[in-house]
């Protein structure tokens, strides 16, 4: 038994054969991470779809961050930054809207990718683009799975980086 906080208690049964997890209501502490990219996306994006306030301390200042921070605010999410101190609103799993400009991944190959994933199940046109660079690099092993998988159309265009999820 994990106990966090006064809000929620999570327990944890594994065995050689499964791992279950109960869900809890609500769970609320903090937690110490480096002010990694990589760790820093992934942060920024599951604040954007849980509820509530999120604070991430020593997010990551890198141009690629600030990229996922600029679509995820074009997707509806209120955003605030005070050096590596960002704020998020959380929308909730179907709180996102449909953006009203492209989401510019600039020249953030992990932005594009992990947004790509996170708004394909949404029922909005989405279209993602990138500079330069970016847009050299081969995007369709991310269009084929999601395509596939998530029901809406991936198509590239005549950018490769430009990608449009119907």
């Amino acid at each position: 038994m994990v106990k966090v906080n006064d809000h929620a208690n999570l327990s944890l049964m594994i065995d050689t054969d499964r791992l279950e997890i109960a869900p809890a209501a609500r769970i609320s502490g903090i937690a110490s991470v480096p002010g990694d990219k990589s760790i820093s996306h992934r942060l920024a994006m599951i604040a954007a779809v849980a509820e509530g306030t999120t604070t991430i301390e020593n997010f990551a200042e890198s141009a690629d961050c600030v990229s996922t921070l600029e679509c995820l605010r074009r997707l509806g999410v209120s955003i605030t930054r005070n050096g590596t101190t960002v704020t998020i609103e959380g929308r909730g799993l179907r709180g996102l809207t449909a953006p009203s400009q492209h989401l510019d991944a600039g020249n953030s190959g992990t932005t594009v990718r992990l947004m790509a994933g996170l708004v394909a199940g949404f029922p909005f046109e989405s279209v993602f683009i990138g500079d330069e660079s970016l847009s050299r690099r081969p995007m369709q092993r991310i269009i084929e799975p999601l395509s596939n998988h998530c029901g809406g159309l991936a198509q590239p265009s005549t950018r490769e980086t430009t990608i449009t999820f119907l």
